[in-house]
């Protein structure tokens, strides 16, 4: 009788792992072509884009000395980078476009913060906010020049400049989108200025601000290129110009690639960094 009973326990024990063998690989196996399939829905199109830009310059549909195919234009990224050439490039740039951008935000939340929850400043300050903003600061460079020189000075406060009010903007938004009621709510029972400043419009805003910060680290890349197009001779936006002078079409190429993955790597930690402190947010909870 216990032979029996120990043989049926061996069995069971044996029938168990068998199916949990067979559900863990059916489990993977379903995981596995989740994640091809999201992986081909989120950038098929531009593997095909890329896909047919490589194809369509080296069979000479399109004019390879102004298009030329991808292999050559990352070769000669890669020569770029791996001779050295490069990097103080994307050094310099980075530090222009990084001082612009942090000065932005240090201005640009706690204004927005004090002009979202205080009327009588937002009235004060919104039309001379409203003329800055409609002016380009593509037109203002020249003036910033004339004021601060063709140094590192007029560059990283005309990138400030267009950095500064998508970031302003979306913070005073942020605050003023915050729930009245639970406003009112916690005024009911007693909370102070500070506490619902800290536990309820500061949270509540932040998702408002890194759209900011995320359009805000757009604007800058921008004009971080504008900018060093005229009078430097450091940086990948001059990179761009100097290539494309000199007729060396791969290189200019390159540096716009470059350019495109410095904007990508910024916006994915931003998205990050978003996500971790809006996890109790419906829209970033999965």
């Amino acid at each position: 009788m216990g032979e029996e009973h120990s043989m049926l326990i061996l069995i069971k024990n044996i029938s168990w792992r068998r199916w949990y063998r067979d559900n863990s690989h059916a489990d993977s196996r379903e995981f596995g072509h989740q994640r091809r399939f999201k992986f081909i829905a989120e950038y098929g199109l531009l593997m095909l884009f890329f896909a047919g830009w490589q194809i369509a310059s080296t069979q000479g549909w399109l004019n390879a000395a102004v298009i030329p195919p991808l292999d050559r234009i990352f070769a000669a990224l890669w020569q770029g980078i791996s001779s050295g050439a490069l990097l103080d490039d994307i050094a310099i740039s980075l530090q222009r476009a990084g001082i612009a951008f942090l000065s932005s935000a240090l201005v640009g939340i706690p204004l927005g913060l004090v002009m979202g929850q205080i009327r009588i400043v937002e009235r004060a300050l919104d039309p001379i906010l409203q003329l800055f903003r409609q002016t380009s600061a593509l037109a203002l460079y020249p003036v910033f020049i004339l004021l601060l020189g063709l140094g590192e000075a007029s560059k990283v406060f005309v990138i400030f400049w267009s950095s500064l009010f998508p970031l302003l903007l979306a913070t005073i938004s942020g605050v003023k989108g915050v729930d009245s009621k639970l406003l009112e709510m916690a005024r009911t029972y007693g909370a102070s200025p500070l506490t619902l400043f800290t536990r309820i419009i500061l949270p509540s805003s932040i998702p408002s601000i890194f759209v900011g910060l995320r359009l805000s680290a757009t604007s800058a890349l921008l004009l971080l290129i504008a900018s060093e197009m005229i009078g430097a001779n450091k940086g990948i936006g001059f990179q761009v110009m100097n290539a494309q002078y000199n007729f060396q079409i791969p290189s200019m190429f390159a540096a716009i690639f470059l350019l495109a993955f410095l904007g990508i790597s910024v916006n994915f930690v931003l998205v990050r960094l978003q996500r971790r402190l809006c996890r109790w947010h419906s829209a970033y909870a999965h």
